[in-house]
């Protein structure tokens, strides 16, 4: 056996129970977006097949230890709107097909590096705002009201509610069975997750989730046999495509229609799905390996070609889009996986449970899952991590808090770039301040200023620089020190000239530079 697959199989005690954790989070999820996404209950196994495949196909290629890759709810309003424009579902698998290449071809461009320029701030601020988000998004299917098990990840929702309304009509039109199911879950997800249980052999191998999930079916079994009128059943149960042969099973597979290859609107929407896709991977992967105990670092031009193989085969044979999911790959962190095998495990058995007994997964109630999903919007969301960003100070908290609010307010990549806005305001206004250090000494012929400028001066260092230039006082003398500077852009070079040959000699300045080149030995006039 190499060493490679002696690595990949030698934490499968630790992947397998994660892996299985995943699984039980990302069946209903897959469901949930393909309904979202398609409005049509008959290509419900287009989520399955991406789930499928985000885990098998893209897990093996891809070099992320812990991201877990699927059908993603921030694509629903893209292909929704999408199979509208292209007038047929087998359109839209073609549009996904180049989408997929078009993100293999920006993996080999190594357009991945975007990923290493999302402040840590704004990631920590997205894991947050997704932890509460999960929260306040699963409370409504707790309570038995909700039958969209994903929801929306938007505050405002396409059905005319948001999440707040929704949790007040969850609270009014609550199912007592629902609530009795979810609170035993979550009291059992608590107690599972006690150090004292995880000394137990039984629960190192198998996860406490499959437990809350069996005990879920029980107690609804004789919810239904004592007391029906308590007794979840149809949507608030999983929803698995359930076929009766062979040949009905083969069915849930589409293949794109070739023929929309001359329409421009499949490019339109392959270019989209492509960059919306790679960002939410981008994010995705910054946030997990952030996450990541052993804090490894994901290769992201690797990473976008693994998702664009990925889409390409999830388009060919009738699945949705594909993205890194936080949080399935939060949940895989949560569970205790450690290797790419878990999110292969999570693959394997989406697929071998969709193929052998879809029948018995439709027992699950909805109310157990989202105990689980509440557990894990918990971890990603603790008061800790808002204690921790506060005490780094206003440069790190304000930003981190305002993605927060941003995300919960709108939805996820809106709530991003606003994030990002205010954190580059905070890199800008620290870069404005320490581009040049300044000192005053009094001489006997005057008063003589050292401006000694930083390693690395840039443009945007111009408008401090200038300011300060214009500020020195009348009869005095300068001295411009750029000796220990490795770049001083031309920007600066041409205010620094300016002020020498200009304003200067105007306030009876004197101006003496140290390793500083003119303007015109870099092609200036």
């Amino acid at each position: 056996m190499s060493d490679n697959k002696k690595n990949l199989f030698s934490n499968l005690k630790y992947d397998f129970p994660a892996g299985l954790v995943v699984y039980l989070v990302a069946l209903p999820l897959c469901l949930g977006v393909a309904l979202a996404s398609t409005g049509r209950p008959d290509l419900l196994f287009s989520g399955i097949i991406a789930g499928v495949i985000g885990g098998i196909v893209v897990g093996f290629l891809s070099g992320s230890a812990l991201g877990v890759a699927g059908p993603a709810a921030g694509l629903v309003v893209i292909v929704l709107t999408a199979i509208e424009t292209l007038g047929s579902f087998e359109a839209f698998l073609l549009a996904v097909v180049i989408a997929g290449l078009i993100q293999v071809i920006a993996g080999f461009l190594n357009a991945g590096i975007i990923g290493y320029y999302f402040p840590s701030s704004v990631i920590k601020g997205m894991l947050a705002a997704i932890g509460i988000t999960l929260i306040l998004k699963e409370i409504p299917h707790a309570f038995g009201y909700d039958a969209d098990f994903m929801g929306d990840q938007a505050f405002a929702q396409k059905d005319g509610q948001n999440t707040f309304t929704e949790i007040y009509n969850a609270i009014r039109y609550s199912s007592t069975g629902a609530i009795i199911i979810s609170v035993i879950s979550l009291g059992l997800i608590i107690l599972f997750d006690r150090p004292f249980m995880k000394k137990i052999q039984l629960f190192k191998f198998l996860p406490g989730a499959l437990f809350v999930v069996i005990i879920g079916i029980v107690l609804n079994l004789l919810f239904g046999a004592f007391y029906p009128e308590i007794a979840m059943s149809g949507e608030h149960l999983v929803q698995l495509p359930v076929a009766s042969n062979p040949s009905e099973f083969l069915s849930f597979f589409k293949t794109p229609d070739f023929s929309a290859f001359t329409k421009i609107e499949v490019y339109t929407v392959a270019f989209t799905l492509a960059i919306v896709a790679s960002l939410e991977t981008l994010l995705s992967v910054e946030a997990t390996d952030k996450l990541d105990p052993y804090k490894r670092n994901t290769p992201t031009s690797r990473e976008l070609k693994a998702q664009g193989v990925g889409n390409m085969l999830s388009g060919l044979i009738g699945g949705l889009p594909i993205t890194q999911v936080i949080v399935r790959s939060s949940a895989n962190i949560a569970s205790g996986g450690r290797s790419k095998m878990a999110t292969m495990v999570h693959g394997s058995i989406l697929l071998v449970s969709a193929m052998l007994i879809p029948r018995y997964l439709n027992f699950i109630p909805l109310a157990s899952l989202a105990a689980i999903l509440l557990m894990v919007g918990y971890k990603l969301s603790k008061f800790s991590l808002y204690q921790g960003m506060y005490k780094l100070g206003r440069e790190q908290f304000i930003p981190f808090f305002v993605t927060v609010i941003a995300i919960l307010s709108t939805d996820l990549l809106k709530g991003i770039a606003i994030g990002m806005v205010v954190a580059i305001y905070f890199i800008l206004r620290k870069n404005y301040k320490h581009s040049y250090h300044y000192k005053k000494e009094e001489h006997r012929d005057g008063e003589v200023i050292t401006l000694v400028l930083s390693e690395e001066v840039t443009f945007l260092n111009k408008g401090s620089i200038g300011l300060t230039l214009d500020h020195l006082p009348e009869n005095s003398k300068v001295i411009i020190d750029g000796s220990k500077s490795l770049n001083i852009d031309y920007d600066v070079l041409e205010i620094i000239q300016e002020f020498k040959e200009h304003s200067a000699p105007m306030k009876n300045i004197t101006v003496e530079t140290k390793g500083i080149r003119s303007v015109s030995s870099v092609g200036g006039h």
